[in-house]
């Protein structure tokens, strides 16, 4: 049988290369993107998720929650505009994660089923951020404090969860973060000498999707060229 997945942010990036990953004979797979709706509208990841179960033909046995965005909130905005930006960051990055993740608890009891969710987070939930993304690094925190919740809670159910927390990878995001705050200086602090490869991160995905063991359910898996070691 077929397993089913519904990946989000899966236009570019790290989610694009999820979705190739996840991409084979053994798999059918929605791949969502921006295009798909915005999921900084609360109301949108109720409809995105009945959109795939119906394309999946009443069936998703894995979610990969992937989309994100990274965008700066300096102190000294007004008022409105920082809180704002918080606010958003917390429903695209963290929320709307939730929403999906509550969806699919919900879908894999009903059926008395199992399932696996993989949470792509961020170095950021450990370490911090810049003084400008508090809320990214916050909103990462919350996705790993999430994972590791699901897992205790519905392990004995079959239902397993982890999170994978990249650093900086080849993407258009961190692209601009390297060029706004030098890039040199950057890279020097990753031991690697170089940043992530989506299909790096990818693969870590693919596995804790498909073929992780059950026993490593709540694990945290870190991508980040050793520039930040727990």
């Amino acid at each position: 049988m077929q397993t089913h997945i519904l990946i989000t942010g899966a236009s570019r990036g790290i989610g694009a290369a999820i979705a190739a990953a996840l991409t084979s004979d053994a798999t059918r797979t929605v791949a969502l993107s921006s295009a798909d709706g915005d999921i900084g509208d609360p109301a949108v990841p109720a409809r995105l998720w009945q959109q795939s179960i119906d394309q999946l033909d009443g069936r998703i046995d894995v979610l990969v929650n992937n989309a994100g965005i990274f965008e700066a909130s300096p102190l000294d905005d007004d008022d409105a505009v920082w809180l704002a930006s918080w606010n958003r960051t917390l429903q695209v990055n963290l929320t709307a994660s939730a929403d999906l993740c509550r969806r699919a608890v919900l879908h894999w009891q009903a059926r008395q089923a199992t399932g696996r969710i993989v949470n792509i987070a961020s170095r950021a939930a450990h370490r911090g951020d810049s003084p400008a993304h508090w809320h990214y690094a916050a909103s990462k925190a919350g996705m790993v404090a999430m994972t590791k919740t699901i897992a205790r809670a519905y392990a004995a159910e079959g239902i397993l969860a982890f999170a994978i927390c990249p650093g900086f990878t080849m993407t258009g995001m961190a692209d601009d973060y390297l060029a706004s705050r030098d890039g040199d200086a950057l890279l020097a602090d990753i031991p690697l000498g170089r940043v992530a490869m989506p299909e790096e991160v990818a693969e870590m995905a693919r596995w804790c999707a498909l073929d992780a063991p059950a026993s490593m359910t709540g694990a945290v898996l870190d991508v980040n060229g050793a520039s930040y070691v727990r």
